[in-house]
């Protein structure tokens, strides 16, 4: 059994005022962090290491003012007196370490700190030393003020008692309006393996809706940050989600578990070297986003390398010139191009190994060469003139805009690799006058990112979090391993929601293109918050999708499916509208793109305001299908399945995400048979 709440008023005062102290150490935390900064301005240290600190004492503070308001706390573990290490003592559990004095017993624990592990992974059959695990419940909506702390549960695990929480059950069902909220109280135990693997372990988590695989990325992303400071400070950590709509759901969970200044991207905004202005159609973005073009890019830059038709190479000194042959040169070439390095580099190495040929000439005459005489002889006219013959400098948008203009560059690069049709589908039917007035489309954002990485490495991360990574091109994914080298990654997706035309069907595969074949895969299988009765007909639909997952199974018995088949369906989605504001929480209405206009056009006309996707706590909001990935609403309304299912390359996935974007109801406005 469990103590429910509500608990003795005694007990719930005692905790009242501990939420008190909690507050006012933390007022007090805050304010000493701005004094730091004061401090550390005076700091004797040479102006580096005072920048240094100063950046860091300013990030702390500023984290510490941005967090928002809310309990300090929601959970609290009492040990054992045999306990070892932790004997007697008892902890509560919050999103921050709250103390009163650096060197006292803290009144928070961190909910990443090693000793909280217990409040997640204990249980009756496995104590971990804990006697007993207390939840808090919280009035919805609470700023943290402590009457708004309402009753407790115990569970006495120590004595073998055990069972599902009320208090977590509440707060998972809870109705949502807004981003998406932190899940630090209601982390479950198989989540809580995957937030605390090691920095080192690449993941792939394969979660079914409702599972909660972005949250875990971000708390993942979290507990990294708690637990290696240092390293993720100096390589960075980097989250990657589909689209702006995406970044702004997530954007304030990790403010508040207490990691702000983590860049937040979409692959596009972390690889372009400039604006999307162009489009593409639908068969040359599939060529663009195909693997094969890796090679393409890089046969079109080396093509460019060549001491073919090279003459001798002669430094003047005074009055005697020092020489490299066509031949030596020509060789010296070839056995840089054989070691593959980057292109820039590989210039550089051309450069040296001529310049080490011409100083041994010259030592073996006249004796030792200061490095003011390499200097001079590396930046000397003839030999930048024949190096920029044979190797010569470059930019991915010349590379890239002969590629796309000139068929003869582009069979030559692609023969082999591509068929006629591919090749006639990448030529720009009107070329730019030059690579400086072209109309880059996304896809020729991701390639020139290719030719950047060949040029010259670029600067990876420590960690990344890629969400809906099943929608990844092979050519996305090799951007997205470039910058993984030296770090790890949190694969997180379902290819079962795959809607791109190249997106994954086997996580294997996608693994290979993202560099991490050996990472673990890892299934998400259990939903929290999607009930079953609005899986049932996603699961119905996933038969179709061709793609090797488990059904999704929830262990909420709650939410309602309506079918509401009509004659008018505007008309009808307009009633269900006006139902569903009459419950609690956030209502989404969903339909094919090419449907919004006239749904919102409905909705206006009925006096009913609506807001976009973009609007961040919005109580009704209608939605594309093309953006609703990612996203939840307490309520959905999806109109017309049929025309969802129609309208892309991909549409039943694109309905199967649809379908399981409700945590609590789902109507399914129709005139036409449904998909499912």
């Amino acid at each position: 059994m469990t103590s429910l709440h509500p608990a003795p008023e005694e007990t719930l005062h005692a905790e009242r005022v501990h939420h008190d102290r909690c507050r006012a150490a933390l007022a007090a935390m805050v304010e000493g962090a701005a004094e730091q900064i004061v401090a550390g301005e005076d700091v004797s240290a040479s102006g580096a290491d005072a920048e240094v600190l100063g950046y860091r004492l300013r990030s702390r503070a500023k984290a510490m003012r941005e967090l928002p308001p809310g309990p300090l706390f929601f959970g609290r573990l009492d040990f054992a007196a045999d306990a070892p290490g932790h004997g007697g003592q008892h902890y509560h559990v919050g999103r921050m370490r709250i103390t009163e004095e650096p060197t006292a017993p803290p009144l928070v624990v961190d909910w990443r700190a090693p000793v909280s592990r217990a409040f997640y992974q204990a249980s009756a059959r496995d104590p971990q030393g804990v006697a007993t695990r207390r939840r808090f419940g919280w009035a919805p909506g609470s700023r943290g003020d402590s009457a708004d702390l309402t009753g407790l549960e115990d569970e006495h695990l120590g004595r073998g008692e055990s069972r599902t929480s009320d208090i977590v059950a509440r707060e998972i069902e809870r109705p949502r309006v807004g981003p998406m909220r932190d899940i630090a109280a209601t982390i479950q135990p198989e989540q809580d393996d995957l937030v605390r693997a090691d920095l080192t372990d690449s993941l792939c988590v394969q979660g079914a809706p409702g599972t909660g695989k972005s949250a875990v990325g971000l708390h993942r992303a979290a507990y990294l940050l708690y637990t290696h400071p240092k390293r993720l400070q100096r390589s960075g950590l980097l989250i990657l989600g589909p689209n702006r709509t995406f970044l702004g759901h997530i954007a304030e969970v990790l403010p508040a578990l207490g990691e702000s200044g983590v860049r937040q991207t979409t692959l596009l905004g972390e690889v372009a070297r400039g604006p999307a202005t162009g489009a593409d159609p639908a068969p040359t973005a599939a060529v663009k986003h195909d693997a094969r073009m890796a090679e393409v890019l890089r046969r079109a830059l080396y093509a460019r390398v060549s001491a073919e038709g090279v003459a001798d190479l002669a430094v003047p000194e005074g009055s005697y010139r020092w020489r490299v042959t066509a031949g030596e040169l020509a060789r010296i070439v070839e056995r840089v191009r054989a070691e593959e390095p980057p292109y820039a580099v590989g210039r550089e190495r051309v450069r040296t190994r001529v310049v080490r040929r011409l100083r041994e000439q010259a030592e073996r005459r006249s004796g030792l060469r200061p490095a003011s005489w390499v200097r001079r002889v590396e930046r000397s006219r003839p030999l930048t003139a024949r190096l920029d013959a044979v190797w010569p400098k470059v930019r991915p948008e010349e590379v890239l805009a002969e590629l796309l203009t000139d068929g003869t560059v582009l069979d030559r690069a692609a023969d082999g690799l591509l068929d006629p049709d591919e090749r006639a589908a990448l030529l720009w039917p009107r070329p730019p006058r030059s690579h400086r007035s072209a109309r880059w489309s996304p896809a020729d954002l991701v390639l020139l990112d290719e030719l950047s990485g060949l040029i010259e490495h670029p600067e990876g991360y420590g960690h990344i979090v890629v969400d809906e990574a099943q929608d990844l091109s092979p050519m996305e994914c090799r951007a997205i391993a470039r910058r993984a080298v030296f770090g790890s990654l949190t694969v997180l997706g379902d290819l079962a929601q795959g809607t791109t035309p190249w997106a994954a069907r086997d996580w294997a595969v996608q693994l290979r293109h993202l560099g991490k074949p050996d990472a673990a895969v890892v299934l998400l299988t259990t939903g929290f918050r999607v009930p079953a009765a609005v899986l049932e007909p996603a699961n119905r639909l996933l038969a179709r999708l061709g793609v090797t997952v488990p059904a999704a199974r929830s262990l909420r018995t709650d939410g309602e499916l309506t079918l509401r088949p009509t004659g008018d369906v505007l008309g009808t989605t307009v009633t269900a509208v006006l139902h569903a504001l009459t419950g609690e929480g956030s209502v989404g209405v969903v339909a094919a793109d090419a449907d919004v206009a006239g749904v919102r056009e409905a909705l206006a006309a009925a006096g009913i305001e609506a807001a976009g996707p973009d609007t961040a706590g919005a109580r009704l909001t209608v939605v594309p299908a093309s953006l609703v990935k990612g996203l939840e609403y307490d309520h959905v309304i999806a109109v017309e399945p049929a025309a969802v299912a129609e309208a892309e390359q991909r549409g039943a996935h694109r309905l199967y995400v649809v379908l399981t974007r409700a945590v609590s109801r789902l109507d399914v406005v129709h005139a036409r048979p449904l998909p499912f």
